[in-house]
């Protein structure tokens, strides 16, 4: 091998290398900003967990893509904190917030708490009775039952139906 192809082949070796780092550099550095921000909301919002899967999340008011791309988001004109169906939305994702990654791996009996952001940080324990799916333009699931639950909805893995998961208030 001559002495130009080997300094053709380093440069190029370099300059991949350059290249290489830099893309995972600046996935880590969006990975790291999440968390932050993430850690930052759990303090001031209301957070949703399922301690069984690791769940752990803020719970902003709106469902729009600013507000599901860092956090679940309450769908406007559903329950309240600890009262009637309040109806939360989260991504099933590995390009946006990846809140309900997990959520695949529910159960029947499981527990799904609500902590409000209310001086007291009280906290709401739902128990997981339904876990079905459904299409997107199902919007029933949103309506009030008369009674206190938490309706979790999110993507299925190929993203074109919704999973539903329903706790009822212990």
């Amino acid at each position: 091998m001559t002495e130009k192809k080997r300094k053709v082949i380093f440069t190029l070796g370099f300059i991949a290398m350059v290249i290489g780092i830099t893309v995972l550099g600046i996935f880590g550095w969006k990975r790291i900003s999440r968390e932050i921000e993430k850690h930052r909301l759990l303090k001031e919002c209301v957070v949703f967990e399922i301690p069984d899967l690791d769940i752990k999340a803020p719970v902003m008011d709106g469902t729009e893509h600013e507000v599901l791309s860092k956090a679940a988001g309450h769908f406007p004109n559903t329950g309240r904190v600890g009262g009637g169906n309040y109806c939360i939305a989260g991504h099933n994702s590995t390009i946006y917030a990846e809140i309900f990654n997990e959520l695949k791996n529910i159960e029947l009996g499981m527990e799904m708490k609500l902590i409000d952001n209310n001086e007291n940080r009280t906290v709401y324990t739902y128990t997981v009775t339904e876990n079905f799916i459904v299409n997107p333009s199902e919007t029933w699931i949103l309506k009030d039952f008369g009674d206190d639950r938490i309706t979790i909805v999110t993507c299925t893995d190929d993203g074109t139906q919704r999973q539903i998961v329903v706790g009822q208030l212990k």
